[in-house]
């Protein structure tokens, strides 16, 4: 499993000694949505992997927050960062951003752009060589809310190799050791087993369709017990004098 950088000083021409970062605290400096589209997707996958992974506590899940990695990133407008990251082996609490420095130099395990018409070439260009570069991320995938275009790669030998479609339709994360997929107009997480990862309000509703078969279950049963004593009192046998 490849394993994403440590800190990495983005600089030009400064040296490490001669960087001064900024302090503690840092807000997030990333621009407002596009769309509905895409707020409903990162929050979808953000809220999903945080329930299936509710037991863990050595993971950091979020989107649409800016990853400082250089002191000289505030004077760039051209990256802030991903749309969903996830980072493994760091504490599972909240955050005003994802500061490299300030957290033992880890950057994102995986990280998603979901696309648009604004920020394809971004994604697929600077972002893209950035994350393979520089953060070395493992796992980097970008989906397309309106095409339902899915794509992934994984670094190999410090370069990103497409990942390989399955007969499904699904891509392989081997940081998640889940599958990422399409259902329903959305971008989803699948087991190993390809069984759809539910969110809350699916289990909310499962449960509830549940609870009503069985409901419906013991009437079924009350009137087949209410038939047969009919039957049998007809037949002149009162259960209730056996």
């Amino acid at each position: 499993m490849s394993e994403p950088a440590t800190l990495e000083i983005i600089s030009d021409g400064i040296s490490e000694d001669e960087v001064i970062f900024p302090p503690g605290d840092i807000l997030s400096d990333k621009p407002p949505l596009e769309s509905d589209l895409h707020r409903e997707q990162i929050d979808l996958l953000i809220s999903i992997l945080k329930l299936w992974w509710r037991e863990r506590q050595d993971f950091y899940a979020s989107g649409n927050l800016t990853i400082y990695y250089s002191s000289n990133q505030k004077k760039s407008e051209y990256f802030r960062g991903p749309d969903f990251f996830v980072v493994l082996g760091t504490q599972k609490k909240d955050r005003k951003s994802w500061v490299v420095w300030q957290e033992d130099g880890k950057y994102p395990n995986l990280i998603m752009e979901i696309l648009s018409s604004s920020t394809t070439a971004l994604d697929k260009g600077l972002k893209k060589q950035v994350y393979q570069d520089t953060f070395r991320t493992p796992d980097y995938f970008w989906f397309d809310p309106v095409t339902m275009k899915l794509q992934g790669f994984h670094l190999v030998d410090g370069k990103y190799q497409e990942i390989q479609v399955t007969t499904d339709g699904r891509l392989w994360s081997q940081q998640l050791e889940l599958y990422l997929g399409v259902y329903e107009g959305k971008l989803r997480f699948f087991t190993t087993e390809n069984q759809l990862i539910l969110s809350s309000e699916e289990l909310a509703e499962q449960e509830r369709l549940r609870a009503e078969q069985a409901k419906e279950r013991a009437q079924q049963a009350e009137q087949e017990i209410a038939r047969l004593r009919e039957a049998l009192r007809i037949q002149g046998i009162d259960l209730e004098n056996i």
